[in-house]
């Protein structure tokens, strides 16, 4: 473990100390700028996509987390009975309150 940590060290340092010692080549103007086709970019990269898709990425995990709390819920539920079951009641009100806003949200409404 210690040896791997060493070496990536290493590694990390002369790659460092490469780029250090080797001359910038230098560029012109066009070759700095950015490529589309030859023009400057009209607007942001980030300003094309939407928030919707990571919001239905959260519901679904969501229900992931779930599903992995339920499969050994259900090997404890048969030892522990109506203790068990209060508590995953309150989970799946909590995961419902996630699942309520990505509805209000609009993220099932496919379009």
């Amino acid at each position: 473990m210690t040896t791997l940590v060493i070496l990536s060290l290493w590694t990390a340092l002369a790659a460092f100390a490469a780029s250090r010692a080797l001359p910038e080549a230098a560029s012109t103007a066009p070759q700095a700028a950015p490529f589309l086709g030859g023009g400057t970019p009209d607007t942001h990269a980030w300003s094309r996509y939407h928030f919707r898709p990571y919001t239905m990425t959260l519901v679904f995990v969501a229900f992931e987390m779930e599903m992995m709390f339920m499969y050994p819920w259900a090997v404890v539920f048969v030892s522990e009975g109506p203790k068990a079951l209060a508590e995953m009641g309150m989970f799946l009100a909590i995961l419902s309150v996630g699942l309520l806003y990505g509805w209000r949200e609009g993220v099932f409404a496919w379009e």
